[in-house]
């Protein structure tokens, strides 16, 4: 299913980059899961000219039949979901999220919706909910899941972290002394220490490099081991930082006009546990507006 989406979405979009953003891979994932398809087929159904991909007859012929019956799983998926009428939900979250402010709060639910059951599972990129099975997501970023209602959780603010030991050792003592040091990168934000010197008035820092992980609570163990400083949301190292194993060498944090959302189907009203879901996360995030 998962070739079969990529390569209708390849067919429609006339390209791998833009089909990626519809299914949520990125553009060499959408190539393979094309190529898997072909050698399943033991056929080519696209015209690969250098970095171009053209769709030949034959992939235009499979495209005419697959592309409407893809449409109709959607459909019945979509009338199935709506029509469901148990206490269960299927929410999917970000790994650190999920983990460090999540988790600790789910037994608040059970207190308020004892007979609500919600399964969680950790995704990192969008995703057709739909497709996939979810009734929502907790999103990071623009209010632009496709298909989807937004609900406004919180912004954030990033700070700068590192252990008390590799501070002395580096002679950490302004932002300038960061230069040149291992910088500590998540997979995401790439550009989040350019973006915080910049907002330190440092402009020139061009020696910028380190190691990259895919979830904030490894970049912050990373950190506390003594790997480099990391730049890391406030809200999920509030442990590491009350006992000590990370450090704030500078007040100055990190705030973009992105925030964390709660991203639900189409439809969801017609849920109640949706809705209740929705009522309880909205509660719960009210201190941390401002």
């Amino acid at each position: 299913m998962a070739a079969l989406t990529s390569f209708v979405a390849a067919a429609r979009h006339g390209g791998f980059s833009r089909a990626g953003e519809q299914v949520g891979l990125t553009q060499s994932a959408v190539s393979r899961q094309i190529a898997l398809l072909e050698e399943w087929l033991q056929m080519p159904l696209f015209d690969r000219r250098g970095r171009r991909v053209a769709l030949n007859a034959a992939g235009q012929a499979y495209a005419d039949q697959v592309g409407p019956a893809l449409d109709r799983i959607r459909s019945a998926t979509r009338q199935a979901l709506m029509q469901r009428g148990g206490r269960e939900l299927t929410i999917a979250t970000l790994p650190s999220f999920g983990m460090r402010w999540l988790a600790p709060r789910l037994p608040d639910l059970s207190v308020h919706y004892p007979d609500l059951t919600v399964n969680f599972a950790a995704r990192s990129f969008p995703f057709d909910l739909v497709d996939e099975g979810f009734d929502g997501a907790i999103h990071f970023g623009k209010p632009d899941w496709p298909d989807a209602s937004h609900l406004f959780l919180f912004r954030e603010e990033a700070v700068v972290v590192c252990s008390a030991d590799w501070m002395r050792r580096n002679a950490i003592r302004e932002p300038r002394d960061l230069i040149g040091k291992p910088l500590l990168f998540q997979a995401s934000r790439r550009q989040a220490w350019q973006h915080w010197f910049s907002s330190c008035g440092i402009d020139d820092a061009t020696d910028i490099k380190g190691a990259v992980f895919e979830h904030f609570l490894m970049l912050s163990q990373a950190a506390a081991a003594g790997a480099g400083a990391a730049l890391i949301p406030r809200f999920l190292i509030g442990p590491e930082l009350e006992a000590g194993a990370l450090v704030m060498p500078f007040s100055q944090a990190l705030s973009t006009d992105e925030a964390y959302y709660l991203v639900r189907r189409q439809g969801w009203e017609s849920l109640p546990a949706l809705v209740e879901f929705s009522s309880w996360l909205e509660a719960q995030v009210k201190d941390l507006r401002g």
